[in-house]
């Protein structure tokens, strides 16, 4: 199998910026009438200058805080925003045309946002989509019947959209986005307010998604566990900056270069064997366990003297977690911004 970055990109942005212009207005009747004699304007910059490209078959976690530029960058890619400036082209199409022949190709689904009518069964609005999309009526019983079997909806189909619940309704707004067959499938929150079981069935569904059709996904969440199970790769995006692009692991490493440590033994241990031992930090001492961090390139020396404190029952060693990672980061680089 070729691997998935020495295939042509099917999203290469090089650049990517957007700006809004908008004017503040005060409170009340006077600050109206003012503004309608002098407006003050003021530019805000939601992404800038991002590059990346993303390859055939990819499954793409773009993460950052609230107000990072995320949700702007899905817009720009699904043609639903203008850029201000930079180059950008998705399945060899700019995207802001909105030529039917690349609307036909991609999907967008905003965990928020709703494609189906409330009132109706959600077949209604398939059959729509049918319409819309020109699919044959054995192309569209195909994909209904196997997206229905893959999400587990298929007594649902004829039932009012507003009669289900949100794990049912996002499982039949996912429905929707891929009954044409989107070659490219971009999420905003897709799971956001589902409970854990929902969670884990939309996360499946994708992943079968990804593998059976191969289709590329890019997707934006404050769910790790969302990132841990889909994406093999991560974006980073904060105050519109494209501050890291990589794996996962490479992620963990760059932002936490430590193991985190539990050992147990059989009799109580004294701790204080481990003070001042090069590349250990944050030890904490409980009777018969012991937790601690070390460094990752001295982490097979600390594992040799953990063993010489007394007889082990259980030793584990794991990465911090990525959401853990992803809180401290953001942290971090909120403080030395506001520092400057």
């Amino acid at each position: 199998m070729t691997p998935v970055h020495a295939l042509p990109p099917v999203i290469a942005a090089h650049d990517l910026t957007k700006t809004y212009t908008f004017h503040q207005q005060t409170a009340g009747l006077g600050g109206a009438l003012k503004s309608l004699v002098k407006r003050k304007y003021e530019t805000r910059l939601a992404v800038d200058r991002i590059t990346f490209d993303i390859g055939r078959g990819e499954v793409v976690g773009l993460l950052g805080p609230n107000g990072a530029g995320k949700t702007t960058t899905l817009k720009m890619l699904s043609g639903l925003l203008y850029t201000t400036a930079g180059e950008l082209e998705v399945l060899g199409h700019t995207p802001s045309d909105r030529k039917h022949d690349y609307l036909r190709r991609i999907a967008l689904v905003m965990g928020q946002k709703t494609m189906l009518w409330w009132d109706v069964p959600a077949m209604e609005s398939l059959l729509l989509h049918k319409d819309m999309y020109g699919l044959s009526t054995a192309e569209f019983d195909r994909n209904v019947a196997e997206l229905a079997e893959l999400l587990e909806v298929e007594h649902l189909l004829n039932v009012q959209v507003r009669k289900t619940s949100l794990g049912e309704r996002m499982k039949l707004e996912l429905m929707a986005a891929l009954i044409h067959g989107p070659e490219i499938l971009f999420l905003d929150e897709p799971t956001i307010g589902l409970d854990v079981v929902a969670k884990a069935r939309v996360r499946s569904f994708l992943a079968d998604v990804n593998r059976l059709r191969g289709t590329t996904i890019l997707i934006t969440s404050h769910d790790m566990d969302d990132i841990e199970a889909l994406c093999s790769r991560v974006m980073i995006i904060d105050r519109g900056r494209l501050q890291f692009d990589g794996g996962l692991d490479d992620l963990v490493r760059t932002a936490q270069p430590r193991k985190l440590v539990r050992a147990t033994y059989a009799t109580p241990v004294d701790g204080t064997r481990l003070d001042g031992l090069d590349g250990v930090t944050a030890v904490d001492v409980d009777g018969q366990t012991v937790k601690l961090e070390a460094d990752r390139e001295r982490a097979g020396v600390v594992m040799e003297q953990l063993t010489r404190l007394g007889p082990l029952v259980d030793l584990d060693v794991a990465d911090a977690d990525v959401e853990d990672i992803m809180r401290d980061l953001f942290l971090r680089r909120s403080t030395l911004g506001d520092a400057s």
